[in-house]
This record gives C-alpha cells, sequence and structure tokens, in this order.
C-alpha cells in the first residue's frame, strides 16, 4: 500500500527577532502540530535527586562545577558484568524524611518519586490545600517501573533462582504494586493529595520528557490547575546490568570511572547506566503569577516522533528527532534562530551522538553551528525514564542562572560531531529558549521547548 505524502506545511511567512509574525497564514497549522493554548504551563517549583548530588542546589552546583559522579558500582557485586561503573545517588531515605512504612512499602524509584515531588512542592511555595483535590494532577514518568524491589523479591522467593516455582507467601505484602509500574504514580499522588488526573507514562529514554508534555497538556486544556509532573527510575540491579551488557551499549571503562561517560568525544565507549529522578511543579502561568510565584520558565512547544525502525537502532540522517524538533518550534511559533541553548540527548553512544548531530543540522540549518550544545549525562549518568526530566530541571535551571552546563570529559571531540558541544567547564550565556530532546530505545524521539519569564512576546490563542 502506498502511503500518502506528509504535508508541506505552511508558507514560511515573515519572521522577526526569531518568532513568528502573529499574522502568519494558520490554514494548515493544525497539519504540523500546532493547536491554538490560551492557558499557559509553567514552571514553579523543582525537586531532583542525581547522582552526585541530593537536593536542586547540590545539582545545579554539581552541573556548573563539571563533576562527574560515576564510580564502580556499590548496590550490588557487578564482578560478572562487562560494565561495573555507575552513576548512583547517595540517598538517604530516613534523612530524607520518609517514615519507615513508607521505606518498607515503596520501591527505591517511588521514594526518589516522593521526595522529589516534596523538594519542588516546597521550593514553588504553592499551598495545594486551597485547590480542590481534583484541580490537582500527577504525571510522572517511568522505563522500567521498580525493578530494584521486583528482582529482590524473585531472588527471594526463588531462593536465588534454584526454583521455578515458588512460594508466593515469602513475598512482602506491596510485592503486587511493584508489578504495577503506575504505583509510582499512585504514591506521589498520594503524598500531595492530588484527585485530578494521575498517570504513568513509560516510553523508554524519553518518559521524562513525554511525561512533563503530558503534564504541560493537562495545565493547557484545563483538565488541572497545579501538576507534579517528572520521572524516576532506580534501575541498578544485575538484571539491568546483563541486559545493557548483552547489547553492549554500556561503558567497560571501569578503570577510570570519573571519564567514562564521554558523549561527543571520539573516544566514548557506550553510556553510564544511572538512577535518579526529578518532579517539577507545573501551574497555569496567570496563576503563578498572581500569587506572586517564581517562575523558572515557560513550556512553549513539545512533540514526539518515533521512526518505525528498529529497536534499538537509529537512522544516521536523524529524520524524525528533526522533525520532532521542527513541530515543537512550530508549535511555539519560533524560528529555529530563536533557540539559545540544546540540552542534547548525548548518551555517549556513536550512533546516538552522530544521529543527534545530524537531526540539529536538519532542523535548525545553519543556526545549528552557532548554538550551544551539551549533555549533562556525562556527569549524571544515564538513568534511563527519569534523565528527561532531570534534563528538563536543568535546561529551567540554565534559564535562570544564564549558563550552559558543560560535557564533562570531551577533550576529543568525533569529527563528526562538528557543532559546539561545550566542553568541560560551564559556559556563562544569554539564553531565552532552550531545547531539550531525547531519544529511547522503540524509536521514540521527543523534543520539548522552554522559554525564559516573558521572552516570547505572543499569545498562543
Amino acid at each position: 500500500m502506498r502511503l500518502p505524502p506528509l504535508p508541506a506545511g505552511p508558507p514560511p511567512g515573515p519572521r522577526a527577532r526569531g518568532h513568528r509574525a502573529a499574522d502568519e497564514p494558520a490554514g494548515a497549522q493544525p497539519e504540523r502540530g500546532w493547536r491554538p493554548v490560551s492557558r499557559r504551563a509553567v514552571v514553579t517549583g523543582i525537586g531532583v535527586l542525581a547522582p552526585g548530588s541530593v537536593g536542586r542546589e547540590g545539582f545545579w552546583d554539581q552541573l556548573s562545577a563539571g563533576r562527574t559522579a560515576t564510580r564502580r558500582i556499590t548496590l550490588f557485586d557487578p564482578a560478572p558484568f562487562r560494565s561495573q561503573v555507575a552513576a548512583e545517588v547517595d540517598f538517604d531515605p530516613v534523612a530524607s524524611g520518609l517514615t519507615p512504612q513508607q521505606i518498607r512499602r515503596m520501591d527505591r524509584a517511588a521514594q526518589f518519586a516522593v521526595v522529589c515531588a516534596r523538594e519542588a512542592l516546597e521550593d514553588s511555595g504553592a499551598e495545594l490545600s486551597a485547590l480542590p483535590p481534583e484541580r490537582i494532577a500527577v504525571s510522572i514518568g517511568s522505563a522500567v517501573g521498580c525493578t530494584m524491589g521486583l528482582e529482590e523479591e524473585y531472588v527471594t522467593l526463588s531462593d536465588g533462582g534454584k526454583h521455578w516455582l515458588v512460594d508466593s507467601t515469602y513475598g512482602v505484602p506491596h510485592l503486587y504494586g511493584y508489578m504495577v509500574p503506575s504505583t509510582l504514580a499512585v504514591e506521589v499522588a498520594h503524598a500531595v493529595g492530588a484527585e485530578g488526573p494521575v498517570a504513568l507514562v513509560s516510553t523508554g529514554c524519553t518518559s521524562g520528557l513525554d511525561s512533563i508534555g503530558h503534564g504541560v497538556q493537562l495545565i493547557e486544556e484545563g483538565s488541572a490547575d497545579v501538576v507534579l509532573a517528572g520521572a524516576t527510575d532506580a534501575p541498578l540491579s544485575p538484571i539491568t546490568a546483563a541486559c545493557f551488557d548483552a547489547i553492549r551499549a554500556t561503558t567497560s571503562n571501569n578503570a577510570d570511572p570519573e571519564h567514562a561517560s564521554r558523549p561527543f568525544d571520539r573516544d566514548r565507549d557506550g553510556f553510564v547506566l544511572a538512577e535518579g529522578s526529578a518532579v517539577l511543579v507545573l501551574e497555569e502561568k496567570s496563576a503563578a503569577e498572581a500569587r506572586g510565584a517564581k517562575i523558572y520558565g515557560e513550556f512553549v512547544g513539545f512533540a514526539g516522533r518515533s521512526n518505525a525502525f528498529h529497536m534499538t537502532g537509529l537512522k544516521a540522517e536523524g529524520r524524525e528527532m528533526a522533525e520532532a524538533i521542527r513541530v515543537a518550534l512550530d508549535q511555539a511559533k519560533l524560528d529555529p534562530t530563536a533557540v539559545g541553548y540544546i540540552n542534547a540527548h548525548g548518551s555517549g553512544t556513536k550512533q546516538n551522538d552522530r544521529h543527534e548531530t545530524a537531526a540539529f543540522k536538519r532542523s535548525l540549518g545553519d543556526h545549528a553551528y552557532h548554538v550551544p550544545v551539551s549533555s549533562i549525562k556525562s556527569m549524571v549518568g544515564h538513568s534511563l525514564g527519569a534523565i528527561g526530566s532531570i534534563e528538563v530541571a536543568a535546561c529551567a535551571l540554565a534559564l535562570d542562572r544564564q549558563v550552559v552546563p558543560p560535557t564533562a570529559n570531551l577533550k576529543n571531540p568525533d569529527a563528526e560531531c562538528d557543532l559546539d558541544y561545550v566542553p568541560v567547564t560551564a559556559r556563562d550565556h544569554a539564553m531565552d529558549v532552550v531545547l531539550s530532546v531525547g531519544s529511547g530505545f522503540g524509536g521514540f524521539q521527543s523534543a520539548m521547548v522552554l522559554a525564559r519569564p516573558g521572552a516570547v512576546p505572543y499569545e498562543r490563542s
């Protein structure tokens, strides 16, 4: 069957200062993913648990200093595995305010998400008790759910894998919750008293971007006034190490963990597995302004695409990521030249780094050579579904501080990655608009555009 050609989209129309003209022809816009919006979603609170730091400010200090957090794995014995290093979170659930009952009930990933939600709410100053609970929503992303809890229980029930038939009575009472990934979102909803829409978004390594995109849509469509949106993953367990060893996706640089994550460097040899979480408080812009909230940034565009190609493979030309970027910018009515910083997926595999470089050139044209790009995975590793939200948190803080975090360990750039991949040291940089992208197994490609408050002078309505 011959598929119809993709729509060409509207004529470009006049542009000024990087923004699409307000009177640009609108006839074909719905085909390009644009939709009228009268409610606008902003970030008013940030909570982060990342390797090498605990909390939002520690996270930013680490990024701005260019410190890496990779070390030999301590959460289990990594000796049998090809890749024996990871980026772990030094997390103390008791010090983080969780009760013994919560610690017993919740998988490590759920504990991360609840602690981050609390920090984000405190940062925002939002009084949720003043809102009807049905106007509070939760959108949490995760690639692998309660991996650690499930593996620990299987090991116990099967006596270390000796028995195919297991006695379920040896399982913890909350084993069912580990089996259902939506438990992660439910725990956050319980913690904040949210009775509005509650969802778990699982789209592999783009889960953290897609969950925030879903939360933004809930604000824009009027389904919620406040959304706790983010992602969490705690995948550091033997089963995860074995899976990534099998496809040789993770680094084998066990002798020098600090320099193992090297996105865009010619000597890279795979990504560094990690864990972590970030949760943002999203609010409707006018309501946030009315209560005098600090606004880190406004979400002005989001799009996702799939390559329909291969479970783990990427096409070299980067067309699908480029298309997601193009649609996100079109939704924002922004010209590519408006982008002041790109937070790259930057996993540290040759396939991804070259694919991304091609996508930026395809979507941004000549401007791709003039915009700073970096990968924070060089410092905090790749926490699968959580990393997209951690990266959006980094983008919001970069906008707020007007600083581009570096790509640590980038000493010998790959000749095919010839853009301005900010190496080693953070850079002071004036920016109004940042672009964050993600690429995930299954062919998922996502792009999100975040703008400094007041920087985009149009009304999307």
